[in-house]
């Protein structure tokens, strides 16, 4: 017995639901993906995906943001929070006898992050890499702890 392959074909006979499902194009790709969430309809930023390692000596912090430059990035350290906002417009315009072409994109985001009283504000370090920005927060040194006091009743 051979084992066929069913092929939808969509009502046009045109398509075939391995090339592309027309039928469930919306349903499955904008709402079952998030696509359709509100907040990346109604004009709200997105915040990017972040990743935090702490080791002995610090932290390094790991933020997705591809698509944008260095001068692109406004980075700031105010009552112990940083700080992150990007934002980046393109226009493009191309005009012909017959017809007018205009294309725009506009990306933006802000994210903000409290950090902890145990790290050194006046040595991080940001480096923005392959649409990665990286930070290294280095820690305090931690205080030595002295030997209790005996204090004597008299």
């Amino acid at each position: 017995m051979d084992l066929t392959k069913f092929k939808k074909r969509h009502p046009s006979g045109l398509l075939s639901q391995d090339f592309f499902d027309l039928d469930n194009f919306f349903d499955d790709r904008m709402w079952k993906s998030g696509l359709m969430n509100a907040d990346f309809w109604n004009g709200k930023t997105v915040e990017p995906a972040l990743n935090i390692k702490e080791s002995e000596k610090g932290f390094e912090i790991e933020l997705a943001a591809p698509g944008f430059s260095k001068n692109d990035f406004n980075i700031t350290i105010e009552d112990g929070c940083l700080n992150i906002a990007a934002e980046k417009e393109r226009s493009e315009e191309e005009l012909s006898e017959d017809f007018t072409r205009r294309e725009f994109n506009y990306k933006a985001f802000k994210r903000s992050l409290q950090l902890p009283d145990s790290i050194r504000e006046e040595e991080i370090k940001a480096e923005y890499n392959n649409g990665i920005l990286n930070f290294r927060l280095l820690k305090k040194e931690a205080p030595q702890k002295r030997p209790p006091k005996v204090i004597e009743v008299g």
